[in-house]
């Protein structure tokens, strides 16, 4: 069984323990509604990132059609 020949002094624990930290979460304003949101991600409230689109919050896929074609029931 391997067993340490010194022990661990207090600075070279804390500088393995380093990365272990908890990390705050950097909250930005969302340039389109003006929202909160993290830094790099989606906007949760209105889909946008970087200018773009790219989600649509379900409120919205509830007033248009847009994936519900085929939906119906032939007889």
């Amino acid at each position: 069984m391997a067993v340490p020949k010194r022990k661990t002094t207090p600075m070279k624990r804390g500088m393995r323990r380093m990365h272990d930290r908890v990390r705050l979460i950097t909250m930005t304003e969302c340039a389109d509604c003006g929202g909160e949101k993290q830094s790099h991600t989606v906007c949760t409230h209105c889909g946008y990132y970087n200018g773009r689109q790219v989600l649509f919050p379900k409120s919205k896929l509830q007033n248009d059609d847009i994936g519900h074609q085929g939906d119906e029931v032939s007889n």
